[in-house]
């Protein structure tokens, strides 16, 4: 009899650490605002912004780290929801996408293949992760490959987002660089 006590207890012990659990800070944190191409031309017709891409697949280690790190932080997450239209795009997605009056395709490629817009955007430089800064019209200022921190990310989302690009060189930009600073830090 005590032995079903106990699991009854612990059963709902543990339901309710699940539950209420479940409601935590975690659940509530703020996400970016991902959207597709064509929300991302839409809203740039109502209001300007710079353009974030993430270019991805779905076999990437590194980019699911970087979704699961970076784009966590609460320090790129208002960065990036305040100024840029960030645009989730898998380079491997099957979708014609209608993007700057042409139509762009996937191409396939022995066992995979690649969507023609993902080689325009990163200037037929495809690894992933990769990043592209666009400007205000969708052309490409900078593509940037590879995994990025959230502390060296904030770095850069500031310096293409702030227009710094324009007239400092990337190096004197980060030297001088003031972090966001964060609950804990």
């Amino acid at each position: 009899m005590n032995r079903r006590f106990l699991n009854a207890s612990l059963f709902g012990a543990l339901t309710l650490v699940l539950i209420f659990g479940s409601c935590g800070p975690a659940q509530s944190q703020e996400k970016i605002n991902w959207v597709n191409w064509d929300d991302a031309q839409s809203l740039m017709k109502k209001q300007k912004r710079k353009v974030l891409v993430d270019v991805y697949t779905n076999w990437c280690g590194w980019c699911k780290r970087m979704d699961a790190s970076t784009f966590q932080d609460p320090r790129i997450v208002k960065y990036v929801n305040k100024n840029y239209y960030a645009v989730k795009f898998n380079a491997e997605q099957r979708e014609d996408i209608n993007f700057k009056s042409k139509v762009f395709k996937y191409m396939s490629r022995g066992n995979r293949g690649v969507h023609e817009l993902a080689i325009e955007i990163t200037n037929g430089q495809l690894s992933y992760p990769t990043f592209v800064f666009m400007d205000e019209d969708f052309n490409t200022i900078q593509p940037l490959p590879g995994y990025q921190d959230a502390d060296t990310f904030e770095i850069i989302t500031n310096y293409f987002g702030g227009n710094h690009y324009k007239t400092t060189p990337y190096q004197s930009f980060q030297e001088n660089f003031k972090a966001t600073p964060t609950k804990g830090k």
